[in-house]
C-alpha cells in the first residue's frame, strides 16, 4: 500500500516532468522544423549517379551535385551553373562561362577543368552523352571559369544534352573524382550542390543524411523542374531507408514520424486524399512510363522473333490495372517516346497494340523457342513496380514461355542488371522499370534507342545498325519536320527488333504532412525550396 507522502512525492515528480516537457517543447519543435524526414522510394546502395540510371542514385546526385543547365517544368532548358554562353556562326564552337560563387564542398572553386572531366565521364555512360561525344572533337578550359566545346560538325541538341534532367544526369564533380573510370564506381562524394552528404552517418538499408550547404549560392530565379534557385530552408534532410512496407510508411506519415512519403502506395491514394493531416502535392506534369527490358545478349531474347512474341503477349491494361489500379492515375500508350509529346508516335506498334495471346503463341512457336527459361527479376521492396513482374510472368507463361521469377530487393536488382553474364551464371533475361517522361521522349535521350550492343551504356545491350543510322541522322537534323519523320522511322524499327516493351503510362502520387510547404513542379524527386512549419 502506498503512503500519502509517497503519493505526494510521485505527483510532484510527475508535475515536474510535465512542466519540464512543456518548457522543452518550443525548443524541440523549433529543432524539429529544421529536419526534413523523407521516405524515399527505395534503398540507396549505389552512390555514383553516373554508374547507374537508378533513380535513387539520381536523386542522391541532385542533393549533392549541381548541373550546368536545368530543365524547367515545361521541358525548357535553362542555365544553372552556367552564367552565359556563345555559339559560333557555324555552330561548331560553344563557349561557356561559369557563374561566380561556385564552390565544391571542400571549399575549392569549380573550374572548367572539373566540368570537362565530368562531361567526359558522363559521355561514356549516358545515351545522350555518348551521342553528343560523337560530335565533340575536343574540349578545353582557356580560363578557370570558362570551358569550350569544339564540334567536328554541328549538332542540334547541345543544350538539351547538358541540361538533361533524368538519369544519367551530367552532374559536375571535382576533376579528381570525375577522372575515375566510367565503369567503376566513385568513392569520393564531394559535390557543389545545395546539400552535403554526411558519409559518416550513411547506413545502407537504414539511413542517409544530408546537411545544408551553407556556402551554396542559388540562382535568383524561382525553382522550376531542375532549373531555378535551389534554396534550402532546413538544416538537415534524413532519408529513412529502412521503412519499405507501404502500410508502415503511411502509418509513420500519419503519426508525424516522417514528413514525406516519396511514392505513396497506390492502395492508399484515396484514403490519403481525405486525411485532414495529409496532402498529395502536385510535383509533376509529365508522368512516367513502365517498361519491360529484354536482355539481347542471351537466349531466349537474343532472338528478335522471340522478343516479338513477348511484345504480342504484353497488353498494357493487365499491367496497369494490377500495379496502379486507380483509373485516374494511368493510361495505356504504345508509344516508346510517350504519347502527346513532340515525338510521340505509335508507328509500328501493331505487334503489341493489336496483339493478343493467340498471336503471341503463334509467334513464339514460329520463332523456334526451345524452352529456355526466362530469368525475370522481381523487386520486393519497390511498391511502385513490384506487381509488374508477376503480371509479366503470367502473360509469358500463357504465351508458352518457361519463366523463372526471382525475387530480390531493388538495389540487388540494379546491381545484377549490370552483369553481362549468362542467366545461369548470375545474369538475367528481363526486368521491369519506370522512366520519367523527359528521360524517354526523344530518340536521343531514350536509353533503349542506344543500340550499339555491348558498347551501349544501358542494360539490355540491344544491337541494331539501322536504329543507329537513323539516330545519327536525327542528331544532325535541324528542322522539326525532319526530326519527327526520323523519330517515326526509329520507332518503327525499335518495335521491329523489340528493343523493349512499353507497358503503360502513369502518375506516381507523393504524400506529405500538411505542415510541409514549398512544393513545386519538379518532374523528379527534388528536395529544395521546402519549409517545415
Amino acid at each position: 500500500m502506498i503512503s500519502m507522502n509517497a503519493r505526494r512525492r510521485a505527483l510532484a515528480a510527475l508535475g515536474t516532468i510535465a512542466v519540464a516537457g512543456l518548457l522543452a517543447t518550443p525548443g524541440a519543435r523549433a529543432q524539429d522544423t529544421q529536419v526534413l524526414r523523407i521516405v524515399p522510394h527505395s534503398n540507396l546502395a549505389i552512390l555514383d549517379p553516373i554508374w547507374t540510371t537508378a533513380y535513387m542514385s539520381r536523386n542522391h546526385g541532385y542533393m549533392i551535385y549541381d548541373t550546368l543547365f536545368g530543365t524547367d517544368e515545361n521541358g525548357k532548358v535553362k542555365p544553372q551553373m552556367v552564367e552565359s554562353w556563345t555559339e559560333s556562326p557555324d555552330h561548331r564552337l560553344w563557349t561557356f562561362k561559369l557563374r561566380k560563387g561556385l564552390e565544391f564542398h571542400d571549399g575549392k572553386p569549380v573550374t572548367g577543368e572539373d566540368v570537362i572531366a565530368s562531361l567526359q565521364r558522363w559521355g561514356k555512360r549516358d545515351a545522350m552523352g555518348s551521342a553528343l561525344m560523337q560530335f565533340v572533337s575536343k574540349m578545353d578550359a582557356p580560363t578557370p571559369d570558362t570551358f569550350r566545346i569544339f564540334l567536328g560538325e554541328a549538332c542540334g541538341f547541345m543544350l538539351e544534352a547538358l541540361g538533361k534532367p533524368g538519369a544519367n544526369v551530367p552532374f559536375i564533380m571535382p576533376k579528381r573524382v570525375a577522372d575515375t573510370d566510367a565503369f567503376k564506381q566513385i568513392d569520393d562524394y564531394t559535390g557543389s550542390g545545395p546539400y552535403v552528404f554526411k558519409r559518416d552517418e550513411f547506413k545502407p538499408g537504414d539511413k542517409a543524411v544530408y546537411l545544408k550547404n551553407a556556402r551554396y549560392v542559388p540562382r535568383n530565379e524561382p525553382p522550376s523542374g531542375t532549373a531555378g534557385g535551389k534554396r534550402v530552408y532546413v538544416d538537415r534532410v534524413e532519408w529513412n531507408l529502412a521503412l519499405r512496407d507501404a502500410q508502415a510508411q503511411v502509418n509513420a506519415l500519419k503519426k508525424g514520424e516522417v514528413d514525406i512519403v516519396e511514392q505513396l502506395g497506390f492502395d492508399f491514394y484515396e484514403s490519403a486524399k481525405t486525411d485532414p493531416d495529409l496532402q498529395i502535392p502536385r510535383y509533376t506534369n509529365a508522368g512516367l512510363q513502365y517498361m519491360a527490358r529484354f536482355n539481347h545478349l542471351h537466349k531466349p531474347f537474343d532472338n528478335p522473333k522471340v522478343r516479338q512474341a513477348a511484345l504480342a503477349a504484353f497488353q498494357q491494361e493487365p499491367f496497369l490495372r494490377a500495379q496502379v489500379g486507380v483509373k485516374s492515375l494511368y493510361k495505356p500508350c504504345y508509344s516508346m517516346f510517350i504519347c502527346n509529346t513532340p515525338y510521340g508516335t505509335t508507328a509500328g506498334s501493331e505487334v503489341q497494340a493489336k496483339g493478343n495471346m493467340r498471336k503471341a503463341q503463334e509467334l513464339l512457336k514460329a520463332s523456334g523457342y526451345d524452352g529456355t527459361p526466362v530469368v525475370l527479376m522481381k523487386p520486393t521492396d519497390l511498391p511502385s513496380i513490384q506487381k509488374l513482374p508477376d503480371v509479366a510472368a503470367q502473360l509469358l507463361r500463357q504465351a508458352g514461355f518457361k519463366v523463372d521469377l526471382q525475387a530480390m530487393d531493388w538495389q540487388t536488382l540494379v546491381s545484377r542488371r549490370a552483369k553481362k553474364d549468362g542467366p545461369d551464371k548470375g545474369g538475367w533475361n528481363m526486368f521491369l522499370t519506370a522512366f520519367n517522361t523527359f528521360d524517354v521522349w526523344s530518340p536521343i535521350a531514350n536509353p533503349t534507342a542506344d543500340t550499339r550492343g555491348e558498347k551501349s551504356g544501358w542494360f539490355g545491350w540491344a544491337s541494331d545498325d539501322k536504329v543507329q543510322e537513323l539516330r545519327n541522322q536525327f542528331m544532325r537534323a535541324t528542322d522539326e519536320a525532319t526530326k519527327k519523320d526520323l523519330a517515326d522511322k526509329i520507332h518503327v524499327r525499335m518495335y521491329e527488333i523489340g528493343t523493349h516493351a512499353p507497358v503503360g503510362e502513369f502518375d506516381q502520387p507523393m504524400a506529405a504532412r500538411k505542415n510541409i510547404s514549398g512544393f513545386f513542379i519538379t518532374n523528379n524527386n527534388l528536395y529544395w525550396n521546402l519549409k517545415k512549419n
